[in-house]
């Protein structure tokens, strides 16, 4: 078996950062849908939403440095073209949503199929013994856990 410098083997290396691919992908459209969110929303929940949808995205714009950085770590190139996000993404996209419930409602959307693309992540990181990846995504889950619990709570539905 070849291993990378980092210690890893290199077949299985590969395809984990392919899989950080899909999800760098995806999270770009997760950034781009509240982005949409915090500039459209209307109503009295205005002041409240427009500063949690910033939150969210502030967030989310980190996490796609780390993924980005963790692909070059691994001796990848992450992807970086709009072409190459909506060929991988599996998020819906949000369309002039303005209104609260539905807005949530998105977020709520995306989060598992996020947490969907992370887990698969997570178990190819811990087979080959990726510390590094395996801490990021075990942070990213139990974040976006939360914001879902949270989310649900003001939406008053169940998880």
């Amino acid at each position: 078996m070849k291993l990378n410098s980092l210690g890893l083997p290199k077949k299985e290396t590969e395809i984990l950062v392919a899989e950080l691919n899909i999800l760098l992908a995806n999270f770009q459209v997760y950034y781009q849908n509240l982005r949409g969110l915090h500039w459209n929303i209307r109503g009295k929940r205005f002041f409240d939403l427009h500063l949690k949808f910033e939150e969210l995205y502030n967030d989310s714009q980190l996490k796609v440095d780390m993924i980005a950085e963790r692909i070059l770590t691994l001796g990848g190139t992450p992807l970086h073209t709009f072409e190459a996000y909506v060929k991988n993404n599996r998020l819906p996209v949000g369309h002039e949503v303005s209104k609260d419930e539905q807005a949530i409602h998105l977020i709520l959307e995306c989060l598992p199929l996020l947490l969907k693309i992370e887990r698969v992540i997570l178990k190819q990181a811990a087979d080959i013994e990726d510390e590094g990846t395996n801490s990021m995504m075990s942070d990213f889950i139990a974040e976006q856990e939360k914001t879902i619990w949270m989310l649900s709570a003001w939406a008053e539905q169940e998880i």
